[in-house]
């Protein structure tokens, strides 16, 4: 049988990572190049040394760092910062690096998600912006521009709960004539032009930087537009394979930097009001603006949509490794498994999107914060990396890899001069997944130490002595517990001191594996009479369907019971987490248990 990595070629896994993968990358010249030109004149100097920054950055920070470097490391075929996070993990010893390493993740999945507010905020307005390029059109006043960008952004999140897998079908076609036009449009503009083909020499971009002082560097935390996006090759690497992916990169690359030159070209000969890209397209076939228009719309969208399917996606492994609290979650597609919704996120996302939108109001403006969270998930991701590959012994990408965390570094210092102009925002979006992840943990962590477990052998003596008198209910009872080898005080509550035994009594263990996919079933048939065990280990991205796994060892249960905190805390941050607690998602709502059949347990603890 043949894997996802080992696949052949195969066009239509390509195209559909056109679609899933690259719509972020690959909406950025509506805006990148527009953003820099606002700042730095049009001169053939700057054109050159921009062009060159431009091509390097994507050489590097995209296909170095992730097709290259990134790809050549997984978990039974998936990527992303939280699988980083677990294989450097199993290279290191218990200790503070353990927990450092941790820290990064964190930070590395919350920048991410501050990242997931910009980019449909950025990229639909940016779309919306060229209706005022429509000829015969005119100016079109920026509140209209607001409001037809907010409805759009409405509509999309208001049917996320139908899921995607329907019309996902049609991301792959539509992103293939998309970069089919880039190219087309950069190709037009470069014939004639061909001098600037001469930025493909990285001598430009060093010029260009040594010459301009604070100014290039001002340049530079624009440039890294080009490259947002850039992230999701890897972390969409499960579901399409790396295979794919990598190949459709190469057409998705070329296509980009013949657009990035042909704009280029473009801004030194013709100048611009408006927006490059935009205008280059009209000069060129105004009978196609139109069109164009629609395809770009429909780009952005998919772009949002890939974004927003991504934030579920991490959310989901945040709350199956425990760093993020228990969300409803509800499962799209029959099919496949990165099909999910979450409302919480869905809603939450909107509310901080239109926010952006209304407080940015232009797409300029919103590109002038774009950029610090990518590039610190860039950052965060090439120094794991590099840790990686260092104790893997590869000399040759610790080579590269040091290299790029170098460039990642100056990248980063340039994105801090985005602070004073909105790019703070990120950072302060990027703080609230950071503190609810770090408050989680160690809330969790309190209630475990304040848990008082009753250990296996000495529960069993109490249940031997109740069982033997023979007064027990008909049928099996399930009781949800951390582990088969202590019990949790709510069981005790209902069973020893409740004296509520059922003929059949079966501790039930839920447990995630550092993998992503996966199921596995251990059945304890008889750990005392009247008393079983079942283990399960579950992949962090596994669609975890307990009823199925009953029926298959053949287990019908009459009830099912559950542990229920009430927590009192002192702290003001245990507070806050047992405020969390009490409005998240319970057990029961997160695993679809059947409700005719379930009994909650509440237990006090004190934090």
């Amino acid at each position: 049988m043949t894997s996802k990595e080992s696949a052949p070629f195969n066009v239509r896994e390509i195209i559909k990572a056109m679609g899933l993968v690259f719509g972020d990358i690959g909406t950025s010249p509506i805006y990148t190049l527009t953003v820099i030109f606002l700042v730095t004149p049009a001169t053939k100097e700057n054109v050159l040394g921009i062009l060159s920054l431009v091509f390097w950055t994507l050489v590097f920070l995209v296909t170095i760092e992730y097709a290259i470097l990134a790809m050549s490391l997984s978990q039974k075929g998936e990527g992303g910062i939280i699988v980083l996070k677990e294989i450097l993990n199993s290279y290191l010893k218990k200790g503070k690096s353990v927990a450092f390493v941790a820290l990064l993740g964190f930070l590395g999945v919350s920048l991410l998600m501050g990242d997931g507010v910009i980019t449909p905020a950025i990229s639909i307005l940016s779309a919306v912006e060229g209706l005022e390029l429509i000829p015969g059109i005119g100016h079109i006043h920026q509140n209209t521009v607001i409001i037809i960008t907010i409805v759009i952004t409405i509509i999309l999140f208001s049917f996320q709960s139908k899921g995607t897998d329907k019309v996902a079908a049609s991301f792959g076609p539509i992103m293939v004539v998309w970069f089919s036009s880039l190219f087309v449009s950069g190709a037009v503009s470069l014939i004639g032009n061909l001098d600037v083909i001469a930025a493909l020499s990285p001598h430009y971009a060093i010029g260009f930087m040594l010459d301009n002082g604070l100014a290039a560097f001002i340049v530079l935390s624009e440039v890294i537009l080009c490259a947002t996006g850039g992230e999701a090759i890897y972390a969409d690497m499960g579901h399409l394979g790396r295979e794919p992916i990598r190949r459709a990169w190469y057409f998705v690359f070329f296509a980009l930097v013949v657009n990035y030159f042909g704009q280029g070209a473009f801004a030194y000969h013709h100048g611009f009001q408006k927006n490059i890209l935009f205008e280059m397209v009209r000069t060129q076939a105004e009978f196609l603006y139109v069109p164009f228009l629609i395809l770009t719309l429909l780009a952005t969208i998919i772009a949002s949509q890939a974004m927003i399917s991504a934030m579920f996606s991490l959310v989901y492994q945040g709350i199956r490794t425990h760093i993020f609290p228990l969300f409803k979650v509800k499962y799209t597609s029959t099919h496949l498994k990165s099909q999910i919704y979450i409302g919480f996120v869905n809603w939450g996302l909107l509310i901080a999107v239109i926010f952006m939108i209304l407080l940015f109001k232009a797409s300029t403006n919103l590109a002038a914060a774009y950029g610090l969270a990518v590039m610190g998930t860039m950052t965060i991701s090439s120094i794991l990396m590099l840790a990686i590959f260092s104790f893997q012994n590869n000399k040759l990408k610790v080579a590269l890899s040091v290299l790029n965390l170098l460039i990642n570094f100056l990248f980063l210092a340039a994105v801090f001069t985005k602070i004073p102009h909105g790019g703070y925002w990120s950072l302060v979006i990027a703080a609230i997944p950071f503190l609810t992840i770090r408050i989680w943990i160690s809330g969790n962590k309190a209630v475990y130490r304040s848990f008082r477990s009753l250990p296996i052998d000495t529960y069993i003596e109490s249940f031997n002595q109740l069982y033997e008198t023979g007064k027990v209910l008909p049928g099996t009872a399930l009781y949800f517990t951390k582990d088969l080898h202590m019990i949790p005080p709510y069981m005790v509550h209902s069973t020893i001191r409740g004296n509520i035994i059922y003929e059949h009594n079966i501790l039930i263990s839920i447990a995630t594996m550092d993998k992503p996919f996966g199921v596995q079933k251990l059945f304890v048939p008889e750990i005392t009479e009247g008393l079983s065990g079942l283990e399960i280990q579950v992949g962090y991205m596994e669609k975890l369907d307990i009823m199925s796994i009953l029926k298959e060892i053949d287990i019908d249960s009459k009830v099912m019971f559950y542990g229920a905190d009430d927590i009192q805390a002192k702290k003001p941050w245990l507070k806050i987490f047992a405020f969390i607690k009490r409005v998240s998602s319970n057990f029961v709502q997160f695993l679809e248990l059947p409700y005719q059949k379930l009994h909650g347990v509440i237990t006090r603890i004190e934090i």
